[in-house]
């Protein structure tokens, strides 16, 4: 970590604490009953760009196909798909509260590794491009050396002791301090590569589970998508945070802490972006506009009935939206009402638990760039 004294660490406390106000300030923002359908975007959005890093390509679309066990009938895009559920299933589990307490300690950072593993397609537990291959044991510690562009990790042996000591360094650190270490523990968890495989995904897991403890972000917005987006520049930076200490004035340790700073303040600068970023698109009064423009686009096409947009600004000014209310929001009967409900509910705009509970808002991935433009790519044509 950057020590006490280090002259960097005037700076970077401003970045953290910008960043902890806009967070908080976000989340504030949402009436409390779009927080949930949003996270749930954001999830997907965290697993396409989280997976994008590691070379595989996912839409958000095939993703939510797969949640709903709707998998291609080609091998290699079904084995994507179900990689992509398996990230989906690690971060709702966190976002439940999962890892509180927990992440950056052994027990759960295999945990995070265990549970995506086992939900991987057999061929993508196989490590290795010839005989003879290795199969990755979910949660296991590895018993290989490796070594990572330039990096050649830890021995296998030296593995447990080093990950005890990076759950004593990161663990029990306070609000601010925590934020300020995110980056040194995310490049620290992928320097020591504790697993065969995988490493990446649970960084990057890990990082935003202790970002959602620290910051209470609500999981409304992750740094994977800014990584991706600056891939290089993210990789470039890992690379340098290996670096032998330059000089005197270079920290105390045996590694660069100018580059450790710099990565700091990339990694903190990406977390604002990202914030404002998602601040921009979830504006309740901007997201109504544009769910409320597609309504009327779609009651001119005959998709959609013309009372569909009275239910749906009822559920954003509200954030849920009683059964009973229907009738009168719509001036039907219930039997229409239930009518105009099953049709919103059946486009995946609204949902429900059951078909007497509460009704709230849904943004499925094939609507997404017209409710959140910008938030994935474009489906290809």
């Amino acid at each position: 970590m950057l020590g006490e004294t280090s002259r960097h660490r005037g700076h970077l406390m401003d970045l953290a604490l910008d960043l902890a106000l806009r967070s908080a300030g976000l989340r504030r923002s949402l009436p409390r009953g779009l927080t949930a359908p949003l996270a749930d975007l954001v999830r997907a959005m965290n697993c396409y760009y989280s997976n994008l890093i590691e070379g595989h390509r996912t839409h958000p679309v095939d993703i939510e196909r797969a949640l709903r066990d709707d998998y291609s009938g080609n091998a290699a895009k079904r084995d994507l798909q179900l990689e992509a559920r398996a990230h989906i299933l690690v971060q709702r589990w966190i976002d439940g509260g999962g890892l509180a307490g927990r992440a950056v300690t052994v027990d759960g950072i295999r945990e995070v590794h265990r549970r995506f593993c086992e939900e991987l397609p057999e061929d993508f537990l196989w490590i290795g491009e010839s005989a003879p291959r290795t199969r990755l044991v979910p949660g296991g510690l590895r018993e290989h050396d490796v070594e990572v562009g330039r990096h050649l990790a830890v021995s296998p042996a030296a593995v447990p002791r080093f990950l005890e000591r990076f759950a004593a360094a990161y663990g029990g650190l306070g609000r601010t301090e925590t934020i300020l270490a995110i980056a040194a523990a995310h490049h620290r968890l992928l320097w020591i590569h504790p697993f065969l495989d995988g490493n990446g995904r649970v960084a990057r897991l890990v990082s935003h589970a202790v970002l959602l403890e620290a910051l209470d972000t609500g999981a409304l917005w992750s740094v994977a998508r800014g990584l991706a987006r600056n891939l290089g520049t993210y990789k470039g930076h890992l690379a340098a945070c290996d670096r032998p200490r330059r000089n005197d004035l270079d920290g105390r340790g045996h590694l660069s802490e100018e580059c450790l700073a710099e990565f700091t303040r990339f990694f903190l600068s990406t977390c604002i972006d990202q914030v404002s970023f998602m601040d921009s698109l979830m504006q309740p009064d901007r997201l109504r506009a544009r769910i409320l423009l597609w309504v009327e686009e779609e009651v001119r096409l005959g998709r959609l009935p013309p009372q569909a947009g009275g239910v749906l600004d009822a559920v954003l000014r509200q954030g849920t939206l009683e059964r009973g209310q229907v009738p009168e929001i719509t001036g039907t009967g219930d039997r229409q009402a239930r009518r105009i409900l099953a049709v919103l509910i059946d486009r995946g705009v609204l949902t429900s638990p059951s078909s007497r509970a509460a009704i709230t808002l849904a943004v499925p991935a094939s609507l997404a760039s017209r409710f959140v433009p910008g938030l994935f790519p474009e489906l290809p044509g």
